[in-house]
């Protein structure tokens, strides 16, 4: 947690959820999960391959 919001490290950057994740995800999607980061037409978002049609607006602290 940061600032309020969940957060996760990789390859050197901090993002921070600022969405919150569906409810019917398991307890330890992040651990099990195949997810990755994009930047659509708005901005950066976290995708899970299990559920794609789901987007979580992340930021990206530096």
């Amino acid at each position: 947690m940061y600032l309020g919001y969940p957060r996760f490290e990789y390859g050197g950057y901090s993002f921070l959820l600022v969405d919150p994740w569906p409810e019917y995800w398991s307890a330890n999607w992040y651990a099990s999960d195949d997810v990755y980061v994009d930047y659509d037409y708005d901005g950066y978002y976290l995708f899970d391959r299990n559920d794609p049609q789901v987007r979580l607006a992340v930021t990206i602290a530096l």
